[in-house]
């Protein structure tokens, strides 16, 4: 019976290449983007699962002026001793720094750099290879690094004990760790430097929110209980202070300015589930759990479209087999057989096809990695699992109902030919190809409404011009923990530096600032004027720096070496300071920072956007580097602005002077600024880029589908097409009577559509700060497109079929 069932599969494969050779492909594609997303989707879900402490770890996030803040004030741990809820917490910085890492005359620059208080290992228990999590940061002279570094470094030699140069200081390796699984902090060294005198000097502040914050509570019933006793430190030593210096009840100023909100984020929903925006707040970054959402639904969508391509064709070749089937029937082959010879097609053709679709992954996967900027791997008893949990999906939609269907036959029926007439079948296989048309109206027009934000996004004003001008990584070589190291060093170093680059050839100008286009600000302050407060972005920048990145005056004049209050109690303010500070004629205006100083503002500048076009403008202000040297501390790069002529020779001439006189050691790196900004809203590029492929994958499923039941539908009425010719019909007369009904399904596919797409792409533009409008135009484009590739396809067939010889079909009658 199996032979005679394979005999059979063969022999009609043998009578349809051409339609089993769409099946295999259609069905593969298929699968095919179900495994990449099915990868794409384990790889985000897996952070932080391998953390036992996952669920008692909680980022202490704090909502000001309706803004989600990942950092907080230095002061609020010697509150937490002692308390019952909590079993520790721990300070850190919430990036990575870049440094020079040598020893044994071995450099490298390593750009995972931590910088934490000692417990970092008991919030994440990484495995130790040498040492252990106990004593790997015992002091401020120990460092711990990944197995990475020591690959990288040390070979095979024990490395306890060793002293490495890390920066500018010597420090002891006191431990080695693999951090090869998904975690939020995954740093390559981990080291204390000074920790300690940082935190210290922030023990009465605050107003200042510089750090991260991790907390470990004993119970999850306690969170609510600590999120309560934090706000209350915040009111007693804030809020009540501000009503205080306004002369107001606290309870007015609550109700008028609100609370510092506190939210304890728990480590598990880090990655997907974070309250904060985007890239800030963890290290390795936060899933975008939308972008991941829609990646699953729409490979799930091109799945069920492959599907009901594959069940549509099935059916469609029903109609050549249905003989068959009654044949069968008249013979004594039961129901069941004839359903469990068509399950066995079915599987032999998935089978087939996730062999395909596997080739398909492994030869791409390079590409969606780049795209994604992952890497991920096909492998993992979880993914094998997925897989065959995809097969039986596919057998059990693909193949159950399309055998049950033409297990169904009537004997008596097909065996008159009258299966060719049932009105079930026709409406079965329309209906699938209307809904064929509804998942590729919705690709075409969500494609190009994407395609229209992002475009917006990349041509919209920001508010600087970033194109000429370069950002070059600047190690600082002194102790940045020392305001009087600092203000004799750091600012010293800077202007040797500004004054010789300036006299190389092409540079135009030179400047710096503690902020980075693209990335933001690293710490911000309270902000009050009269009863209003804001919590403002530190804005340290040189004489100049504004003017070269050319960001606009609304009024007022920009900071000039002229004037010495400059550099100590003069601002420059954003428009949205202004508007959210509720100043009127704001030049000449005094504003009081969280620590009690009065601060001059001499000019208001225009509103850009800093840390991404997708997002709304922050409260920004601006200072001098000497004005508050606490916060120019955070200056990591000198910005130059080049002029365009030879430019090649400028930069080359720049990189000879830095790697000769400013730094021998670190690697001269630089990136021009709009370059880096374009990476601040490369998650919607690649959601325009992945929208796109989709698109366009949709479109060949559903053609293949088109063309294959517009190919059987023409051939069952060749007869016709015949009798027609030899009555004298015209050409165009018939190609016009053969595609109507496709035009029909066009225009019903499409309206179907119309809802679901204006929907959830609306929903999809509520991401955005600074958003398009849905035209009419999207769906134009949508509904002429599906019109003309379906008119091409059916036309194409139908044309084929009017110039055959009549007399091949009509010599019998």
């Amino acid at each position: 019976m199996l032979k005679n069932w394979i005999n059979i599969f063969f022999y009609h494969i043998k009578n349809n290449k051409l339609f089993t050779v769409l099946n295999v492909l259609g069905l593969a594609i298929g699968i095919a983007g179900l495994i990449f997303a099915t990868l794409y989707w384990n790889d985000e879900q897996s952070y932080n699962e391998w953390n036992p402490e996952k669920n008692n770890i909680h980022m202490v996030i704090n909502k000001v002026n309706n803004e989600q803040w990942p950092y907080t004030v230095g002061t609020l741990g010697k509150y937490f001793d002692g308390d019952p809820n909590i079993e520790s917490y721990n300070y850190s910085f919430n990036w990575y720094d870049s440094e020079l890492f040598s020893y044994n005359g071995k450099k490298q620059k390593i750009e995972k750099a931590f910088n934490t208080q000692n417990k970092f290992f008991d919030y994440f228990p990484f495995p130790f290879i040498f040492g252990n999590d106990k004593n790997a940061l015992k002091d401020d002279s120990s460092i711990a690094i990944s197995e990475k570094i020591y690959k990288i470094f040390f070979n095979n030699e024990n490395p306890i004990g060793k002293q490495i140069k890390f920066g500018k200081n010597f420090y002891t390796v006191n431990g080695v760790y693999k951090n090869e699984m998904k975690s939020s902090f995954a740093p390559d060294v981990v080291l204390t430097d000074n920790f300690k005198k940082i935190i210290k000097k922030n023990l009465d502040q605050w107003e200042t929110f510089n750090f991260c914050l991790l907390l470990k509570l004993k119970t999850n019933a306690s969170k609510e209980a600590v999120e309560r006793k934090i706000e209350k430190l915040f009111i007693e030593n804030v809020i009540k202070k501000e009503a205080n210096e306004a002369n107001i009840t606290l309870e007015q100023q609550i109700k008028e300015h609100g609370i510092v909100a506190i939210h304890l984020e728990t480590l598990s929903d880090a990655r997907l589930n974070s309250e904060l925006n985007e890239n800030w707040g963890y290290p390795e970054g936060i899933g975008n759990y939308q972008y991941l959402i829609i990646t699953v639904v729409l490979s799930i969508l091109i799945m069920i479209l492959s599907i009901v391509n594959y069940v549509n064709l099935a059916n469609a070749s029903a109609i050549k087999r249905a003989k068959e089937v009654g044949m069968r029937k008249i013979l004594g082959a039961s129901r069941r057989n004839i359903i469990a010879q068509f399950i066995s097609e079915t599987i032999i053709i998935v089978l087939v096809s996730i062999l395909f679709a596997l080739v398909i992954v492994e030869i791409s996967l390079p590409f969606y990695n780049e795209l994604l900027e992952k890497d991920l791997k096909m492998y993992g008893s979880e993914f094998y699992l997925q897989l065959l949990f995809i097969f039986g999906i596919v057998v059990f939609l693909g193949g159950f109902f399309p055998a049950l269907y033409i297990s169904s036959f009537e004997t008596q029926k097909v065996l008159k030919g009258n299966f060719n007439r049932s009105k079930m079948g026709i409406c079965f296989r329309n209906s699938m190809l209307v809904f064929q048309f509804a998942i590729a109206v919705f690709f075409i027009i969500g494609s190009t409404i994407v395609y229209q934000q992002v475009s917006h996004l990349t041509n919209k004003n920001l508010g600087f011009k970033g194109d000429k001008i370069i950002e070059i990584d600047y190690l600082k070589k002194f102790d940045t923990h020392s305001d009087e190291s600092y203000q004799n060093e750091f600012l010293r170093d800077y202007l040797r530096i500004k004054d010789r680059l300036a006299k190389v050839k092409g540079v135009s100008q030179v400047a710096t600032g503690n902020f980075s286009f693209g990335k933001g600000a690293r710490s911000s302050r309270d902000y009050l004027y009269q009863n209003a407060n804001v919590q403002g972005l530190n804005m340290a920048v040189d004489f100049g720096m504004l003017e070269m990145m050319d960001i606009k005056l609304k009024e007022g004049r920009y900071f000039n070496n002229k004037y010495a209050s400059d550099t100590i109690n003069n601002v420059i303010i954003n428009e949205t300071a202004v508007r959210i500070l509720g100043i009127r004629q704001p030049i000449g205006k005094e504003i009081v920072s969280g620590d009690g100083e009065k601060l001059k503002i001499i000019s208001v500048v225009k509103d850009f956007n800093l840390r991404g076009p997708q997002e709304k403008n922050a409260p920004m202000i601006f200072v001098h580097l000497k004005t508050f040297p606490l916060m120019a501390q955070n200056v990591n790069s000198i910005f130059v602005k080049v002029n365009t002529a030879n430019i090649e020779n400028t930069i080359n001439d720049i990189e000879q002077f830095w790697t000769t006189k400013v730094d021998t050691e670190y690697p001269f790196s630089y990136e021009f600024v709009d370059k880096k900004y374009a990476r601040s809203y490369k998650e919607y590029v690649k959601q325009k880029n992945l929208f796109s492929l989709l698109n366009v994958v949709v479109i060949v499923i559903a053609l293949f589908g088109l063309f294959a039941l517009a190919s059987y539908s023409i051939e069952r009425r060749m007869k016709e097409i015949a009798i027609r010719k030899t009555l004298g019909a015209e050409t165009n007369v018939l190609l016009i009577e053969l595609s109507k009904q496709y035009i029909l399904y066009c225009i019903i596919g499409f309206l179907i559509a119309l809802f679901p797409v204006y929907y959830l792409l609306n929903k999809w533009l509520e991401n955005f700060a600074y958003r398009i409008e849905i035209s009419i135009f999207p769906f134009v484009i949508g509904f002429v497109a599906l019109l003309f590739l379906t008119l091409v396809v059916v036309l194409t067939r139908a044309y084929q079929a009017t110039r055959v010889d009549v007399l091949k079909y009509l010599k019998y009658e």
